[in-house]
């Protein structure tokens, strides 16, 4: 009989090798937890907390993580440009236009208890307060409605700075995918749920990386930019490294989220 859920774990936003090194000391232990068959994760700050490399979206998919999303710093590293081009399991924001290089959604195979399902990976980037790009909204509905000829298991990055956008956005899909997971602010939000038509919603999934620091960045150099209005050298902090994200119990036949758990670990 084929499994009719299907555990997703949403990592939020990777900063840097703190990130990286915790979640290689951890994450298959709570991918036996959650019984997990699929882990996305928020890789825009995955090299030296802005930006993607090869090397380490690579270290990143041996340790297990099958996609890595992106936001405003996929393109940091003008040295990726050909890798983002060319590996499907790294996206960036599909509301830039279409001649950018790399892709905003991915249809995956995911293997589930003797089952081979479709599972969807959709990538936008919000406008308020952080890009001019196309309308996420519009750009997320029409991909939605292209996917579910496929399948109806869609999974959508919202990266935004603003909560109202990203919760506007939340209830402007719902129904249309089995959930949208907030990232960038690298806060994680205690607002996860499921929306009346099976949508899981979470303003922010987080950050993995120092907790020790201000979202990410060592605490001196992010408190003396605000002290003194100057630009400051922003350097990843290293120490009290967490890992943040959700779980989502997909349902294999509605696409609709039966659960969504938030994952701190370790907790405060």
């Amino acid at each position: 009989m084929l499994s009719d859920t299907l555990n997703v774990l949403f990592i939020g936003d990777i900063i840097g090798e703190p990130g990286l090194n915790i979640l290689a000391a951890n994450l298959k232990n709570l991918i036996h937890k959650y019984q997990i068959h699929f882990v996305i994760a928020n890789g825009e700050n995955l090299s030296g907390g802005k930006g993607v490399l090869e090397k380490d979206a690579k270290r990143a998919f041996e340790m297990g993580i099958n996609v890595l999303t992106g936001g405003n710093h996929t393109f940091s590293k003008i040295q990726s440009a050909k890798y983002i081009a060319e590996e499907v399991r790294l996206l960036r924001p599909a509301n830039h236009h279409e001649d950018v290089y790399g892709r905003g959604h991915q249809v995956f195979p995911v293997t589930a208890n003797g089952g081979i399902f479709k599972l969807a990976v959709v990538n936008v980037l919000g406008r308020v307060y952080i890009s001019t790009l196309n309308c996420p909204f519009r750009v997320a509905s029409k991909i939605s409605d292209y996917l579910k000829k496929e399948t109806n298991l869609i999974i959508v990055d919202f990266h935004g700075e603003a909560s109202a956008e990203k919760i506007a956005f939340g209830w402007y899909m719902d129904g249309k995918v089995s959930a949208v997971i907030g990232t960038h602010t690298h806060v994680q939000t205690a607002d996860e749920r499921i929306l009346p038509n099976g949508t899981a919603y979470i303003t922010d999934a987080g950050m993995t990386g120092s907790f020790d620091s201000v979202i990410g960045s060592k605490k001196d150099f992010s408190i003396n930019r605000f002290l003194y209005q100057t630009p400051q050298k922003q350097d990843v902090a290293t120490d009290d490294p967490r890992i943040n994200g959700v779980v989502l119990n997909l349902d294999t036949l509605t696409g609709k989220t039966k659960k969504i758990t938030r994952v701190f670990e370790p907790a405060f």
